[in-house]
């Protein structure tokens, strides 16, 4: 009974998280906050979200990257 009440509550706040990031995509706001941290409390109990977490992982450091060659040819051209 104890781990049922366990997932339920997991299942019931990452759930929520997810899907405040996910409307955060649609309107302006902290998806960026929100996607991550909901998928990581799943991928406690749920193997799916464990790869959907990697994913995201993997995107945003890819994005990081981006933006760190673009930061750094900027300061290249500017001096």
């Amino acid at each position: 009974m104890k781990h049922t009440a366990k997932k339920t509550m997991i299942t019931v706040i990452g759930g929520l998280l997810v899907f405040i990031g996910v409307m955060f995509v649609i309107v302006p706001g902290p998806a960026i906050l929100f996607l991550p941290a909901g998928l990581a409390l799943l991928s406690l109990e749920y193997p799916w979200a464990k790869q959907w977490l990697k994913k995201c992982q993997r995107l945003m450091r890819k994005g990081a990257e981006q933006m760190d060659n673009l930061v750094v040819s900027l300061k290249r051209r500017s001096n």
